[in-house]
């Protein structure tokens, strides 16, 4: 099968598009046939080897965890989902990377994909939608009637993270780039903040969280709009324990939890027209070079899309 793998860590250049072995499906696994993958920041901070001391990825790698496809066969003891099935969802990049033409994937981060959606569309949920949910209420533990301030509100995470917020009856404030205003407000966000023209702070106060996944002085800068007790999520980089308690709020770092049940209320939010789309720029398989460069730039509104099959 082709495949876009990297044989040793480094920039946008180690990613190879070559041929590579057909992974198999074990016990509680199930074989996909990829559609699309997605693209997300976190894949290029593994190529560079930022969490090579954490996760035990095998070289040479293929990258990817965001996928849409097709079951193309099932493992012993899958019951969940069938060959010829259309579903979205994580692959776990230990056993096999989405930046493939067939991937494996655990059956408890995989779910049928929203009906009203092509490959590509779904390709761009899982992991930003899943963080953008479990960040609010999971770990934030919002409820209707509170606040949140959305930084990126624009990306792919803050893009859910907007529209969420709403549904469930929060007061949002998003800041953006100066091009991305009015697409923040299309999401529902009840006021949008430049952030190249105003200084966030000087606006915004008092909120009962901050969705941080920026980090350095953005993060540090957010501890003084929180009002005391009230809590700060990063998915960015560790808080500074000194400075949030300074601050008198609370700070946690948080990591995503792929799972089938959340992607299936996700896809059923967006079959019923509650939850619109992110933008996405859609790549080929052989252009993840040029989807990664972009990535790392920044600024990206939306996602990003690799077309597979």
């Amino acid at each position: 099968m082709k495949a876009m793998r990297i044989h040793a860590y480094g920039g946008p250049e180690t990613l190879v598009y070559e041929e590579a072995d057909c992974p198999t499906s074990g016990s509680g696994q199930v074989l996909l046939r990829v559609h699309a993958a997605g693209v997300n920041p976190m894949d290029w901070k593994i190529r560079e080897g930022w969490f090579k001391d954490i996760f035990d990825y095998p070289l040479p790698l293929i990258l990817g965890t965001d996928v849409a496809g097709v079951v193309e066969s099932v493992g012993a003891g899958v019951t969940t989902l069938k060959p010829g099935q259309a579903v979205y969802g994580v692959v776990d990049m230990t056993l096999s990377g989405s930046y493939a033409e067939y991937a494996i994937a655990r059956t408890e981060t995989i779910a049928p994909k929203p009906e009203t959606i092509d490959y590509q569309q779904s390709a761009a949920i899982p992991i930003a939608s899943m963080t953008a949910w479990q960040g609010l209420f999971e770990v934030g533990g919002l409820s209707a009637g509170q606040s949140v301030l959305i930084h990126a509100a624009a990306g792919g995470v803050g893009s859910f993270a907007v529209q969420f917020a709403k549904l469930y009856g929060l007061e949002v404030i998003g800041t953006a780039s100066t091009q991305n205003l009015t697409y923040v407000y299309e999401l529902g966000a009840d006021e949008v903040i430049d952030y190249q023209t105003t200084d966030f702070e000087q606006r915004v106060y008092g909120v009962d969280m901050v969705f941080d996944p920026l980090g350095g002085e953005t993060q540090v800068r957010s501890l003084k709009v929180l009002k005391p007790g009230s809590i700060l999520v990063s998915t960015a980089t560790p808080p500074d324990p000194r400075l949030v308690a300074q601050a008198g709020v609370r700070a946690v770092m948080m990591m995503v939890q792929p799972q089938a049940t959340l992607l299936t209320k996700i896809a059923a939010l967006i079959d019923q027209g509650k939850v619109k789309l992110p933008k996405y720029q859609v790549f080929s398989l052989y252009e993840a070079r040029q989807a990664h460069e972009l990535s790392q730039q920044g600024h990206v509104r939306g996602k990003l899309v690799l077309q597979v099959h």
